[in-house]
C-alpha cells in the first residue's frame, strides 16, 4: 500500500538483516526503490530508457519499419524537402537476414534427453551393461545352449548383443533407456506442449538475433502446473553482470503496463481511496522517463499504471530443534530463527541451523512508493546436489554481453542498412532527373540545301527525314564556295552522366550489402540470394558451412536456454510430486496419453537427472552423412535397413559412429557369409561327389539286380516255355489222337457213304436200266420217236426235286 519514501536513493537494504526484517514490506520497498533508482532515475537519461530505446530501434530495423526522418535530414536542403518526390519506404534488407537466421534455427528440431544420475539409476545402468558384456563374451555358448535346449539365456535379443566394447558403449547411448528416464522426458515434453514452448522459443530466438538477449520465466500454478512465460527484454531489468547467462544476478524485474483495476487482483487489501491516489500519482509520472514512447493520448492513459514485477535474491536461516530420543536417535523439528533451546546441560534439545539462498518476489508501482506485494517466493527451484543454492525464476541468455553492452547481429547491420536506404533514395533522385536523349539542329547548315523536288529544307523537314530514315542532308561548301562548318546540320545529344551515376550507386548499394554479409557472416550461399553461377558446388557448401559457423552463437544461446528451462522443469516436477497435493493430478495430466508412465512419474522425486539437448544435424552435416551413407550403400558395405537406422539418429557424431560399426559388422557378416558359402559349396561338392559315387554304386547294384532278374526271368520264361511246349505237345498229341479218331470215324462214314452211294448208284442204274428197258419196250410197241434218255433223265430229276420239296413242306 502507499507510504512515504523510505531511505530514498540509499541503495539496497542490509543483506545481513534478520529474516523477520527481510519479510517486512519496508525491506521490500527499499529493494524496489533501489532498483528504481538504478534503472529509472537519472538527469540526462535513465538506464531503462536508454536500453529500451536501443532495443526498440533494433526491432524497428529488424521489421523494416525504422524512422525515415534521419534520411530526410540527410537529403534535405536547409530542412526543406518540398522538392523531393521520393518513396521513403525503408528497404527491407535486415528483415530478410533475420528471417534467414531465425527460420534456419527453427528448421533444426531439438529434443530433450534425460539421463538418471543418482546412485540407484547408475547401479541399474551399470548392472545392465555388465549383463550385456557377459552376453557379449559368452555369445557363442549361449547360442549353442539355445539351439540345443531351446532356452534363451540372453539378456536382450540375440541380434542386439554387441560384438565389442565400442558397440556396447554405443548401444548404451542409443538403445538403453530406463523407465524413469522415459517418464522424465515425457513429463518435460508435456510441460513444453502445454505451454506452447515452440512459439516461446521462436520469440526467444528472434530476440537473440535482433536484440542479442532472450528472457524466459518459469513458475508453478496450482491450477495449471508448471508455467513457462516469455519475457520481453525491452521491459526487463537486472543487476549488473558480466555472465552471459546472468547466473550471478541478485535481482531481476520486468515492467508491465496494466489497468488500475488489476491492482486489486494483486493486493485485495487496497481501498478505493488508495487506488485513486496511486492512479493520480502514477499518471503524473513522466512516461518518457522510462522511454516508453508507446504511450498515446487515447483518454485511458490516466488509468494505465506502470508496475515493476521484481525478484530479489538473498539468504535465509533455517533453524532446526534437534530432539535427542531415549534410544539414542535424533529427530529434527523446523523452527523459526528466534528459537533458542534451554541452556540447561541436561536438556534434551539442541539447535542446528544453516543459511540457504532464497528469492523474494514483489510488485511495485513505478512513480510512487507503493508496494503491492512482497513475500518469500513459493516453490523455489533448488538443485538436489546443492540444496543451499537456488535457481533464478528468470532464464536469461546474452552471448555477446561485454561490460554491460549487449551486441546483436541486427546492431551490426544497422549502419550499412542506413547507407543502403540512402543509396536507394539517391538512386530514385537520379532516375527522376534523367531526361531522354535529344538532337542539335544547326539552322545555318540547312540553308541553300536543294532537295530536288522544289520543297524547302527546313528544320521540321530535316527532323522528319532524320527520325524516319536516320539520314540527313548537308552541304560541304556554302554558296560562296567556302568550307561549310555546319555541313552536319543535325547531331544527337546524349543526356548528362545519369547512367554513370546509376552504375556508381548500384555499386555502392552492392558494397553496403556485402558489408552486411561481412559483419554478420551470412553470405550468398544462405541469404536466399542467387549464388555465383561460376562457383563450384563444393565452394558453395563450404560458404554455407562458414555462414552457419558465424551464426552458431545464436543457436547455442537457444540450446542453452532450452536446457536450463528443461532442468528447472525437472526440479519443479520432482518437488511437485514430493510435496504438493496436486501431485497425483499432475502425474495423470502428464501421463494422460501414456498411463504406463504415471507410476514412474510418482517416483521421480527419488531420482536425480541430467538434462541434455540433442539438436538435429544442420544441412551441411546431413549432406556429409548422407554422402557417406550413399557411398557405403553403393559399395554394398551397409544395407538399406542399416541406412534407415543411421538416419534416425539425430546426433551427427553418434550417427557417424553407428555408420562405422554398421560397416564393420556388415564386413564381418559378409566374411562369415562368404565362408559359409564356401563351406556350403564344399559340402555341396562333397555331397555331390558322394551322391555321384552312391549313384554309380546304386546303378551297378541296380544293373546286377536287373541282370539277375533278367536271368531269373529268362529261366522262368524257359520253364514256362518248356511247360508250354510240353502242354502244346500233349495238346497236340491229344488233338492228333482226336483228329485221327475223327478222321477214322469220318473215313468209316465216307466209306460207308461210298458203299451206300455205290449201292444206291447200282440200284439206280439197275432201276434206270429197267426203266429204260421198259421205255424201249413201250417205244417199240408204240413205234414212237426215239427216246432221248438224257432229257428224260433231266425231267425225272426235276420231278424228283419237286416231289422232295413238297414232301418237305
Amino acid at each position: 500500500m502507499y507510504r512515504p519514501k523510505i531511505n530514498p536513493g540509499g541503495g539496497f537494504p542490509d543483506q545481513f538483516a534478520s529474516d523477520e526484517e527481510k519479510n517486512s514490506e519496508d525491506y521490500g520497498l527499499r529493494v524496489g526503490q533501489a532498483i528504481e533508482s538504478e534503472w529509472f532515475n537519472g538527469v540526462s537519461g535513465t538506464r531503462y530508457g536508454t536500453q529500451r530505446t536501443e532495443f526498440i530501434k533494433r526491432r524497428l530495423y529488424a521489421r523494416g519499419n525504422q524512422p525515415v526522418e534521419k534520411y530526410k535530414n540527410e537529403l534535405a536542403i536547409n530542412g526543406d524537402i518540398s522538392y523531393l518526390n521520393l518513396d521513403w519506404t525503408p528497404v527491407p534488407i535486415i528483415p530478410k537476414y533475420v528471417d534467414v537466421i531465425v527460420n534456419g534455427i527453427q528448421g533444426r528440431s531439438q529434443s530433450v534427453k534425460v539421463e538418471a544420475i543418482d546412485d540407484f539409476s547408475s547401479m541399474e545402468r551399470e548392472s545392465y551393461k555388465n549383463d550385456l558384456e557377459v552376453d557379449m563374451h559368452s555369445k557363442d555358448m549361449l547360442k549353442m545352449v539355445k539351439d540345443k535346449t531351446g532356452v534363451n539365456a540372453f539378456s536382450v535379443n540375440e541380434e542386439d548383443v554387441p560384438d565389442n566394447m565400442e558397440e556396447l558403449d554405443l548401444f548404451m547411448r542409443l538403445r538403453y533407456k530406463q523407465k524413469i528416464e522415459i517418464a522424465e522426458e515425457t513429463a518435460i515434453e508435456t510441460v513444453f506442449q502445454l505451454n506452447d514452448y515452440e512459439e516461446m522459443k521462436r520469440r526467444c530466438d528472434e530476440d537473440a538475433t535482433v536484440l542479442g538477449v532472450s528472457v524466459g520465466k518459469h513458475s508453478f500454478d496450482v491450477h495449471n502446473g508448471v508455467k513457462l512465460d516469455y519475457v520481453d527484454p525491452v521491459d526487463f531489468v537486472y543487476s549488473p553482470t558480466e555472465d552471459p547467462n546472468f547466473r550471478d544476478c541478485y535481482y531481476f524485474g520486468e515492467v508491465k503496463r496494466v489497468h488500475v483495476s488489476e491492482l486489486k487482483k494483486i493486493n485485495p487489501d487496497l481501498s478505493q481511496t488508495e487506488l485513486n491516489t496511486i492512479s493520480k500519482l502514477a499518471s503524473k509520472y513522466d512516461s518518457n522517463r522510462y522511454g516508453n514512447n508507446s504511450t498515446t493520448n487515447s483518454g485511458l492513459d490516466d488509468a494505465l499504471i506502470n508496475l515493476m514485477y521484481f525478484s530479489y535474491k538473498t539468504d535465509a536461516e533455517i533453524v532446526y530443534k534437534i530432539k535427542n530420543n531415549d534410544n539414542g536417535g535424533q529427530k529434527p523439528i523446523e523452527k523459526d530463527s528466534n528459537f533458542n533451546p534451554p541452556e540447561s546441560e541436561e536438556s534434551r534439545y539442541t539447535k542446528a541451523s544453516r543459511r540457504i539462498d532464497v528469492w523474494y518476489e514483489g510488485v511495485m508501482v513505478l512513480g510512487t512508493d507503493t508496494l503491492l506485494k512482497w513475500k518469500l517466493m513459493d516453490n523455489m527451484v533448488r538443485p538436489k546436489s546443492a540444496f543451499q543454492n537456488v535457481i533464478s525464476p528468470y532464464i536469461v541468455s546474452a552471448i555477446k554481453l561485454s561490460k554491460g553492452n549487449i551486441d546483436s547481429l541486427v546492431k551490426r547491420m544497422i549502419p550499412f542498412a542506413d547507407q543502403i536506404q540512402l543509396t536507394h533514395l539517391k538512386l530514385q533522385q537520379v532516375v527522376a532527373k534523367m531526361i531522354p536523349d535529344g538532337v542539335f539542329i544547326d539552322a545555318d547548315g540547312l540553308n541553300s540545301v536543294d532537295l530536288g523536288n522544289g520543297a524547302s529544307y527546313n528544320p521540321s523537314e530535316a527532323l522528319s527525314m532524320y527520325f524516319q530514315t536516320g539520314s540527313v542532308i548537308g552541304r560541304s561548301y556554302t554558296e560562296d564556295g567556302e568550307q561549310n562548318a555546319a555541313r552536319v546540320p543535325i547531331q544527337e545529344l546524349t543526356s548528362s552522366g545519369s547512367n554513370a551515376k546509376i552504375a556508381s550507386l548500384i555499386n555502392m548499394y552492392n558494397y553496403q550489402l556485402n558489408m552486411i554479409r561481412a559483419v554478420t557472416g551470412i553470405n550468398e550461399a544462405v541469404d536466399a540470394s542467387l549464388p555465383d553461377k561460376n562457383s563450384l558446388v563444393g565452394i558453395q557448401k563450404l560458404a554455407a558451412n562458414n555462414s552457419n559457423t558465424a551464426t552458431r552463437h545464436v543457436v547455442q544461446s537457444g540450446i542453452k536456454m532450452t536446457q536450463r528451462i528443461a532442468e528447472c522443469i525437472s526440479y519443479r516436477i520432482s518437488d511437485i510430486i514430493q510435496y504438493s497435493d496436486f501431485a497425483e493430478d499432475f502425474a495423470k495430466m502428464i501421463g494422460k496419453n501414456n498411463m504406463s508412465v504415471v507410476r514412474e512419474i510418482m517416483s521421480i522425486h527419488l531420482r536425480d537427472f541430467g538434462v541434455f539437448i540433442e539438436i538435429e544435424p544442420d544441412s551441411e552435416e546431413k549432406a556429409m552423412l548422407e554422402q557417406n551413407i550413399q557411398q557405403s550403400i553403393a559399395a554394398k558395405i551397409i544395407d538399406i535397413e542399416d541406412a534407415m537406422d543411421i538416419r534416425s539418429v539425430n546426433n551427427y557424431n553418434l550417427a557417424n559412429q553407428l555408420l562405422k560399426i554398421k560397416k564393420s559388422k556388415k564386413a564381418k557378416e559378409d566374411l562369415a557369409n562368404k565362408k559359409a558359402n564356401i563351406d556350403m559349396q564344399t559340402n555341396a561338392n562333397i555331397q555331390s561327389s558322394n551322391a555321384a559315387s552312391q549313384s554309380r554304386a546304386q546303378e551297378l547294384q541296380m544293373k546286377i539286380q536287373l541282370e539277375s532278374q533278367l536271368e531269373q526271368l529268362k529261366a522262368q520264361l524257359n520253364d514256362k516255355k518248356m511247360e508250354r511246349e510240353l502242354f502244346n505237345q500233349s495238346e497236340l498229341l491229344r488233338l492228333k489222337y482226336s483228329l485221327e479218331a475223327e478222321l477214322n470215324n469220318q473215313k468209316s462214314i465216307v466209306t460207308k457213304s461210298i458203299e451206300e452211294a455205290k449201292e444206291d448208284g447200282k440200284n439206280k442204274r439197275i432201276d434206270k436200266q429197267a426203266s429204260n428197258a421198259s421205255k424201249m419196250i413201250t417205244q417199240r410197241k408204240e413205234e414212237s420217236q426215239p427216246i432221248n434218255f438224257e432229257q428224260e433223265d433231266d425231267k425225272d430229276e426235276i420231278m424228283r426235286n419237286l416231289m422232295e420239296m413238297k414232301a418237305i413242306e
